[in-house]
């Protein structure tokens, strides 16, 4: 959920980072890094104009998964940004991970959380289309257990926590706070102890991705890179090419100082012993409309 930023505010960033051996190192560095990412997905849509004047909106899937060896778990962060270099402004909404849904290429309705289970990123990305009612442009896929320790990397993560809870062995008050890597991940993830469950821990995950926005933007040491670096290329998959990097990050950057969140409302239901989040057509709708003020 968090690395799309780095990519752009760190990797993406040393390309403008200034002259010098050292700095063409990293520049080096970083394209390196980013073929190690690079993994392209099948979709019947061109690729937006990121370039100059003529950059026009785009959309982003993000989607944190717990891989482990042998088993390519399950995509339980899902979240849409959608990001107007003209408006100067982004719009992020999560897609809570028990939502019912046609699982498009497996004819069958499911949590949409399953579909990269079933599927990978392709399947995934293919069911978020069709529940959104809108095409995505690009995809980063990362894997959580890394969140540790890109958190770390940039210096904490800045969160305002609606209410105080214990968590995996941590107390968070309520209230403005810093939370170091193994912090911020317990914080993203708690949610059977929220009155709003997983929407609840959704704004948590928005919170954090906020703050490692403006992270990512001001890193402050530059021998940091070598290792965020490194993390990213073993952690991160992304349809992205280096060069689509450097334009958004130029002509999108903006965007990052005025960020609209919103989230599906649903409401849950058993369905053969099985619990899922049921959004309904016109919640849909209003979501899609906000998409489209967005992508005009």
């Amino acid at each position: 959920m968090k690395k799309f930023f780095l990519v752009l505010g760190i990797i993406v960033g040393i390309a403008v980072l200034g002259v010098g051996g050292y700095a063409y190192y990293l520049y080096d560095s970083a394209k390196d890094a980013v073929k190690e990412m690079h993994e392209e997905v099948k979709t019947d849509k061109p690729k937006p104009i990121v370039k100059g004047t003529d950059a026009k909106p785009i959309s982003i899937l993000l989607l944190g998964v717990d891989e482990r060896p042998g088993d390519r778990g399950r995509s339980d962060t899902i979240i849409v940004n959608v990001i107007n270099p003209k408006k100067e402004s982004m719009l992020m909404f999560s897609i809570p991970r028990d939502t019912r849904t046609e699982i498009v290429g497996k004819g069958k309705e499911d949590k949409i959380n399953h579909s990269y289970a079933f599927g990978g990123t392709q399947m995934a990305m293919d069911t978020v289309e069709n529940f959104i009612g809108n095409p995505i442009d690009y995809y980063v896929k990362v894997n959580m257990e890394s969140f540790r320790d890109i958190v770390d990397e940039v210096g904490g993560v800045e969160v305002n926590n609606p209410r105080a809870f214990d968590y995996e062995g941590f107390s968070f008050p309520a209230g403005s706070q810093e939370l170091n890597g193994t912090e911020a991940l317990a914080y993203s993830r708690m949610r059977y102890q929220d009155p709003k469950g997983d929407l609840g821990r959704n704004d948590r995950q928005r919170q954090i991705i906020t703050s490692i926005i403006n992270k990512g933007a001001r890193v402050s040491s530059i021998s940091k890179f070598d290792n965020i670096l490194e993390i990213l290329s073993e952690n991160v998959k992304t349809n992205m090419t280096f060069d689509e990097m450097k334009d958004i990050q130029k002509n999108y950057k903006n965007a990052r100082n005025n960020i609209v969140s919103t989230e599906f409302k649903s409401s849950g239901k058993m369905i053969d012993g099985i619990y899922y989040g049921m959004i309904s057509e016109s919640e849909k709708q209003r979501v899609h409309d906000m998409m489209n003020e967005y992508l005009q």
